[in-house]
């Protein structure tokens, strides 16, 4: 899928370090078909999202562009603000930053993403309130009650 084969030296290395490779064939033109690019990307953030994956580098041959997008688009799914977002991304894409860029990060649609997670997550864990995910030291106590006056 990826257009380039990764270089065989690179890929010995990861092999005898036990780190998996993940590629997703993103073209590094300027005019890529939009949904083959939001399909590429969600692809790539499945696994990002994966904590079994991790750590995770995440590059491209520049690391701008690709690499730009995929951030822009987890950063969003981190409920970063937009003008965050796309600061980030100007810093290190420098001069080479591109308006087309910022208005897929703009336009992603991160809430079929989210659907996929959940049902990740109620699959793994059970739709029920009984199984669902804790944070360390959290008890399933019911918080006292408020009242107002």
């Amino acid at each position: 899928m990826c257009p380039e084969p990764y270089p065989e030296d690179n890929l010995e290395f990861l092999k005898s370090q036990n780190i998996r490779l993940f590629q997703f064939g993103i073209e590094g033109k300027t005019e890529v078909s939009l949904p083959i690019l939001s399909d590429s990307i969600m692809e790539a953030l499945k696994i990002l999202l994966d904590v079994r994956n991790h750590p995770v580098l995440i590059h491209c041959k520049r690391g701008k562009h690709r690499t730009g997008c995929v951030v822009g688009c987890f950063r969003k799914m981190q409920n970063w603000c937009l003008s965050s977002v796309f600061e980030e991304y100007q810093r290190y894409a420098g001069a080479k930053s591109r308006t087309t860029d910022l208005t897929f990060i703009e336009m992603f649609d991160i809430i079929n993403l989210r659907k996929c997670l959940y049902s990740i997550i109620y699959q793994y864990q059970g739709a029920s309130k009984k199984h669902r995910l804790m944070y360390q030291g959290e008890t399933t106590q019911k918080p006292p009650r408020l009242t107002s006056f």
